[in-house]
């Protein structure tokens, strides 16, 4: 009967313990969103590619890491998990107009990696499109300064306006616990 009361105990204590160190990850996981705006130019042809970059992307990566009680040298990784394009103008605008679009991420002393990608956009997309993820650790792009996008897509069928898109960015961060 002891026996059998130890083996509950400690199968006890192992369920606890176990329990604890997910609960103590899951406050070193986090998200970190980001908005930027990029114009895509009218064109005058179809199946024609083209390349837009953003602005330069304040990642406020250190403070952002403190309130979540990390540090940038704690990171274990950062994935992209979601970038959604948002048509802001013109109004009623979708994204009929591109064949296919790929995202690419740059930073100072860093190559360019495609992060992002629809190789076939439906013609039913509508004014918002979720594009696949790569799973690439980003963690030295986010912990930079700054980082640009740069998008790069083929067109199949003219646009005659200025197409202004919102981009959203959702990365995931998982930090080391307690720094071990």
């Amino acid at each position: 009967m002891k026996r059998f009361a130890f083996y509950f105990l400690g199968l006890f204590l192992s369920l606890g313990l176990l329990s604890s160190c997910e609960e103590a990850e899951k406050l070193t996981q986090f998200n970190i969103d980001y908005n930027t705006t990029v114009t895509i130019p009218s064109t005058f042809g179809v199946q024609v590619p083209f390349d837009v970059s953003t602005p330069a992307i304040n990642t406020s990566s250190t403070s952002t890491f403190e309130s979540n009680d990390t540090r940038k040298d704690l990171i274990e990784e950062i994935q992209l998990t979601e970038m959604t394009l948002t048509i802001n103008s013109p109004s009623g605008a979708d994204f009929s107009f591109l064949e296919s679009i790929e995202v690419f991420i740059s930073a100072d002393s860093l190559d360019e990696v495609r992060i992002a990608y629809q190789d076939s956009v439906d013609v039913a997309a509508g004014e918002s499109l979720s594009l696949t993820t790569t799973g690439v650790d980003l963690q030295e792009y986010i912990k930079a300064d700054e980082f640009s996008l740069r998008i790069n897509a083929v067109t199949d069928e003219a646009i005659s306006q200025d197409h202004e898109l919102n981009i959203y960015t959702k990365f995931f961060v998982d930090a080391e616990i307690f720094g071990i």
